[in-house]
């Protein structure tokens, strides 16, 4: 909401430790820790294992101040994004105390202002002393996840929860200003809010703007939107006030997720003096369906009048210091979401509000956003303050974000239900607890609904319904679902096959990072899975062992460390390609997968499909194709394996399925055929008797259609049970054309760059006289890769 007459105090300012031994620059928006390291008082906090050489910062005070040159003395102070408990200081006088980074403050400074040099400070309070201290006044104890949290007590301050430690994240609690901070005139006419209302009905669309406005002097109000202009008038008699204009849009072009149309974007425009406002609204009805069925109830998202198959993963911050963070790096991590066919983006609780720049992309993309308020894996104080600070928090994230197109449906929270279970406290007194919990609850629904009436609203993640306090982890009739027994409990990849969810918003298996970021971290002697330094970048407990332990199920065993990452990737592919696969085929039961994660926020072994830095895993490569509109799953049974079509499209396709017997030297013969119409209902197409495949067979099979086709392979065994033959694998490029050929069966083909970038597949079988035909996008456009390629047997057999 800013004007040219804004003055912006981002730029460098000066830091200080509260002992005077460390000072520095530091780069306003950012974070203090990128700061020491940018000014070589602290090494990479990324490196090695000096994460834990670096948790004192979050044990001391820390002081930001500089000065500001002024002729206008009637101005106010606007910080968005102050991390986190933290005075500020006008020329001395304290000004503003805050405690929540999810939210904006502002003060009038006209008494404090004076012509010429002003000083700012801003003290940063200790996380780890300033949770303690609130801790210890509570009226009971709060319990928090100490197996996610190394630094104590991140549930008593309003700050991003993962900042403390998670089962995937760097522990170091950093401070700064994630957002903008500035001066505006003050007693000057501006607009404060804006929100938008839709309703889309025979074909009209009536979108209502409705502004906050304050009022000082007289103003006219222009408000442009799809072509049309309103005037309105504003008077200083005003002063606060509250408007709305209405607009009637004819035969408007509708905004569809990614995969189901486009996404049209209408400008709005909002013209108040010298402040201008723009935004862009998508039109379209999305619906949370929760509608009782013989098993339950249904659980998905209704875009438009049609039920959409949700596809996508779970999002965390982009980096672990917001100074690292930028809108090209977010803007890439989301290109990636949707280039492998996802429409939906779950903004996970234990992270930030991410900022408008976010949002934006995922209007432009079609990711439709699963939104969490920000709690997430312990229980929160329920004290009158508390629940204040939250309520002023809800109630602006939800006033700034509510416009936005790809927004489908606020949650209340993560696994905050299932967490009464988790502490011994809360065992022990259910009760106490559980009314803890929905006093919390209650006051985030009301002030969501009191902002935004027409919101989706769900309470938790995972949950059963409103009101029901009931196990959701492992009942599969209703609600959505975090399903982790695969992962936690070492169970097989088949275990996936023994639940039918509604919609399963979380599960996930883990990899190793890929070669080139493990060399961000490591020196060649710690690259080992058993080093001090990998198992450093490893916060999930048991991780290591595992992944190990799978793979020893599955595949014959790597001898070199390269080929253990990467068959730790690939044995992750196969494992959410399992669920995804086999939750896509039970349509319409089952309407939306969300595995965890995308992306990381630092060099780190974990589920997510995106390295650090946005590189794609050989999962993203398989999301690719498991998400793909039109598909064929294989669904195994004791005696037949059954193919099964999924169209996600909005309109019937007939394909065309084919099933072959292919033998370890690439040989096929055809076993089965069928040209099948599909709906928007998964269709059985093949029933093939496992008698059909002779020992030592795989079970490949391929679709097309006018638009469509795609192949696939299903191995009857596990990959280590087959003597693998030497695919004699060839490489041919012409630039960044590549073609892979074979001389028999090879099984994940991957070819690998030296350079940065992308290829348009990866990890695919080849057969003789069938090339895989893929092409590489390096970052830089002007560079020139080496490439070599790795397969199975290359890595599980061939002599090291």
């Amino acid at each position: 909401m800013t004007a040219p007459t804004d003055i912006f105090l981002a730029g460098l300012w000066q830091l200080t430790d509260e002992t005077g031994d460390y000072a520095c620059d530091m780069a306003i928006p950012g974070d203090g820790v990128t700061a020491l390291e940018q000014a070589a008082l602290i090494s990479d906090p990324y490196w090695g294992r000096n994460e834990y050489a670096l948790r004192w910062i979050s044990e001391r005070d820390w002081v930001l101040r500089r000065t500001v040159d002024l002729t206008d003395t009637d101005v106010e102070l606007v910080i968005e994004g102050l991390d986190t408990v933290a005075e500020v200081r006008w020329n001395g006088a304290l000004i503003i105390a805050a405690d929540n980074v999810h939210r904006t403050h502002r003060w009038p400074l006209s008494t404090l202002v004076r012509q010429g040099e002003n000083e700012i400070e801003i003290t940063f309070r200790s996380p780890v002393r300033e949770g303690a201290l609130r801790q210890a006044a509570q009226p009971f104890r709060i319990p928090y996840s100490t197996d996610n949290n190394p630094i104590p007590n991140g549930n008593m301050l309003r700050k991003v929860q993962c900042d403390f430690g998670w089962d995937w994240n760097i522990a170091l609690a950093p401070f700064g200003i994630v957002g903008d901070i500035r001066l505006e005139p003050a007693r000057a006419t501006r607009i404060n809010a804006v929100q938008v209302r839709q309703q889309i009905e025979d074909g009209v669309a009536n979108v209502w703007v409705m502004l906050d406005a304050a009022a000082y002097a007289d103003e006219t109000v222009w408000v442009r939107f799809a072509g049309q202009e309103k005037e309105l008038a504003l008077f200083a008699t005003d002063g606060e006030k509250r408007f709305a204009q209405h607009f009637e849009i004819k035969e408007p072009e509708l905004w569809w997720p990614n995969g189901m149309g486009d996404q049209p974007l209408y400008d709005l425009s909002i013209t108040c003096g010298t402040q201008e406002i723009r935004r862009r609204i998508g039109l379209r009805q999305i619906e949370l369906i929760t509608a009782e069925d013989e098993a339950g109830a249904s659980f998905g998202f209704r875009v438009n009048g049609v039920d959409v198959f949700a596809k996508g993963a779970n999002w965390i911050p982009a980096d672990a210091l917001h100074g690292r963070i930028t809108p090209e790096k977010t803007r890439a991590l989301l290109q990636s979401a949707a280039d492998a066919h996802m429409n939906m983006i779950r903004v996970w609780g234990g992270g930030r509000y991410e900022p408008d720049s976010f949002y934006e992309a995922c209007d432009e993309l079609g990711l439709m956003v699963w939104q969490d308020f920000m709690f997430a894996c312990s229980l929160y104080p329920s004290t009158d303050d508390f629940l204040e600070n939250v309520r002023e928090e809800v109630r602006e994230n939800v006033a700034r974000l509510q416009h936005h197109a790809c927004l489908a449906l606020w949650c209340g929270d993560n696994e905050l239900v299932g967490a009464l279970d988790w502490f011994p406290e809360s065992r022990d007194n259910r009760d106490r607890y559980l009314v803890n919990y929905d006093r919390l609850n209650r006051t985030i629904e009301t002030a969501l609904k009191e902002t935004d009436p027409d919101a989706n609203w769900w309470p938790s993640s995972p949950s059963l319904g409103p009101m029901d306090f009931r196990d959701g982890w492992h009942v599969d009739g209703q609600g959505d679902m975090h399903f982790w027994s695969v992962w936690h409990e070492g169970r097989d990849f088949d275990h996936y096959r023994d639940v039918k969810p509604r919609f399963c918003s979380e599960f996930g298996f883990q990899s190793y990072p890929s070669m080139p970021v493990i060399e961000t971290f490591t020196d060649p002697a710690d690259r080992n899975i058993a080093s001090p330094v990998f198992e450093s970048h490893q916060k999930n407990a048991g991780g290591n062992a595992r992944i190990a332990e799978t793979m020893f199920r599955y595949f014959r065993w790597p001898e070199r460390f390269e080929d253990f990452v990467w068959l730790s990737q690939i044995q992750q592919a196969e494992a959410i390609k399992t669920a995804v696969t086999h939750w896509r085929g039970l349509k319409p039961h089952c309407m939306g997968t969300l595995y965890w994660q995308l992306n990381d926020t630092w060099p780190v072994c974990s589920w997510s499909s995106l390295d650090y830095g946005g590189g794609w895993k050989m999962l993203h490569y398989a999301a690719r194709r498991f998400y793909a509109p039109v598909t064929v799953v294989a669904v195994p049974g004791d005696e037949t394996i059954t193919l099964r079509a999924v169209n996600d499209r909005p309109d019937p396709v007939t394909l065309t399925v084919t099933a072959r017997a292919v033998a370890l030297s690439g040989e096929t013969r055809e076993v089965a055929q069928r040209v099948i119409e599909v709906n928007t209902r998964a269709e059985d197409v093949l029933s093939i008797p496992r008698s059909a495949l002779g020992e030592g067979e795989m079970l490949h099979f391929d679709w097309h259609s006018e638009a469509e086709h795609g192949a696939d392979l299903f191995a009857p065994h596990p990959y280590k049970s087959y003597d693998l033959i030497d695919p004699g694998l060839e490489l041919e490029r012409d630039g960044n054309a590549l073609t892979i050929r074979s001389g028999a069966l090879a099984l994940f083909a991957t070819v690998e760059a030296d350079i940065p970038g992308r290829f348009s597949d990866n990890a695919v079988p080849v057969l003789p006289g069938h090339p895989a035909r893929i092409t590489f996008i390096p970052d830089d456009p002007d560079a020139t890769a080496r490439f070599t390629l790795r397969d199975l047997h290359s890595a599980t057999m061939a002599t090291p």
